[in-house]
């Protein structure tokens, strides 16, 4: 079977379309071209999911995520563990709640073990309304993605979490490696000692 043809970006996409790869040279390294591939299309998608929630929601990619992790816990969150699973400071989660427990979407309950916590959870109203974004949202990256066959998306699905893998080893190595090296001050100190 014949190699499809390799497409040239600057030829498929106008200048105001091909975002940070644009940086890229024909001498640059091939990890940065990757990476920067990587980054135009995380970008390209998150940019046109973020618009149309706008548009068809009126709503944004941060409820949406907040919205989505609750649905997956329905007997609700610390909102401690909310910040963690989106990857945001406390402040954004507190804010992000007040204003759907205001649309009548979450409500909170201070937690049974831990009276100083607070628990977030879904309201039916705010799960019926989630379930619409869910679906239409999915329908969304099928659309986005339907230039590729199922053998094709499951190829880079696995690549890109070979990927994930190796990046987390290294921050693993990274950490430990940091945490049996001695401080700066400490060794210092220790070579003054001598």
């Amino acid at each position: 079977m014949e190699k499809p043809p390799r497409l040239k970006l600057a030829d498929a996409l106008d200048e105001n379309s091909i975002g940070r790869e644009a940086r890229a040279q024909s001498t640059d390294h091939g990890v940065v071209k990757l990476w920067l591939r990587l980054l135009s299309c995380s970008t390209q998608i998150e940019q046109e999911i973020r618009s149309r929630l706008r548009q068809r929601f009126e709503t944004t990619l941060p409820r949406f995520d907040y919205l989505a992790q609750l649905e997956r816990y329905p007997e609700g969150l610390q909102m401690s563990a909310l910040s963690r699973y989106l990857m945001v400071t406390g402040g954004n989660v507190t804010g992000l709640t007040d204003q759907l427990v205001a649309d009548g979407w979450v409500q909170r309950a201070p937690d049974s073990f831990d009276r100083r916590s607070m628990i977030v959870k879904l309201t039916a109203a705010g799960r019926k309304q989630f379930l619409l974004m869910a679906e239409v949202h999915q329908a969304w990256l099928v659309e986005m993605l339907d230039g590729f066959g199922a053998d094709q998306r499951d190829a880079l699905h696995e690549l890109l979490g070979q990927f994930r893998v190796h990046l987390a080893r290294k921050e693993i190595d990274a950490l430990s490696e940091k945490s049996s090296i001695p401080s700066k001050s400490r060794r210092d100190n220790r070579m003054e000692d001598r």
